[in-house]
């Protein structure tokens, strides 16, 4: 979220980097389960067939659904191989998965990958825009690099002799491609020749002016003027968001499941 709630989102882990995550963390649970039976081998001397076979099962379970379903849930969408390839699992709005999402991506997976090889989810990743696999569709879930290299370039700050004017205007919320675009301009201007620039700062006004009351003071520079709306509405709206997401912590309870 920018800060003027202009939503960005966060795009999807390549799908060649989710596979080596992937494989990291097979090999792991692969490793940990062919431990696992030799233990039991090991300690299992005068059992029956039955018996041994059912712990075998158990095991299985353990080390194919157990183990990473505990592991994602308690990260928070972490796991060996998505820490090494800085990986993380997220709800389909960004925020972090619980133990529903982990439950139902491990119950899939116990399908998709285990016991098909792994094929219906290359293919189901190959076939959608942020590569899920068919438990992150069921889970509405997908995988995100917590390392996207995306940085914001912050926008000028307003003018001092506008503050006091923006703070007691009234500036409705900017709609978010305009807000988007007055930030661009902002941060690019320099860049425009003279002429370019000119004519971006006319559009813009045009959209911008009718959502401010009362306009600014006279003489003021429309360059001014956007960069002062821009902040205020930033800040408002930042306001805004802070107080929305007490209210909501004070009465929602927290999602444990």
């Amino acid at each position: 979220m920018t800060g003027e709630a202009v939503l960005i989102d966060v795009p999807s882990a390549p799908l060649p980097t989710r596979v080596v995550g992937a494989v990291i963390d097979w090999a792991v649970y692969v490793l940990l389960f062919v431990g696992l039976i030799l233990l039991l081998s090991l300690a299992s001397g005068g059992a029956s067939d039955a018996t041994f076979s059912t712990l075998v099962l158990l095991s299985m379970v353990l080390c194919l659904l157990v183990i990473p379903v505990t592991v994602e849930t308690l990260t928070r969408g972490r796991s060996l191989g998505k820490l090494i390839m800085k990986l993380r699992v997220v709800r389909d709005d960004g925020g972090p998965i619980v133990f529903r999402h982990a439950f139902v991506r491990g119950l899939l997976a116990v399908v998709e990958i285990w016991t098909l090889q792994g094929i219906p989810a290359l293919v189901a990743a190959a076939s959608n825009a942020r590569s899920k696999r068919l438990g992150d569709l069921a889970a509405g879930t997908y995988v995100v690099r917590e390392q996207t290299g995306m940085k914001l370039v912050p926008p000028p700050q307003p003018p001092p002799y506008l503050r006091a004017w923006a703070q007691s205007a009234d500036i409705a919320p900017l709609p978010d491609g305009v807000a988007l675009a007055v930030r661009q301009f902002l941060i690019r201007r320099w860049t425009l020749s003279p002429a370019a620039r000119a004519t971006l700062t006319d559009s813009l006004l045009g959209q911008v002016q009718p959502l401010v009351s009362p306009p600014p003071p006279p003489h003021t520079n429309p360059e001014d003027f956007l960069s002062a709306v821009l902040a205020e509405r930033s800040a408002r709206d930042g306001v805004k968001l802070r107080r929305d997401n007490g209210i909501r912590a004070r009465l929602l309870p927290p999602d444990a499941l």
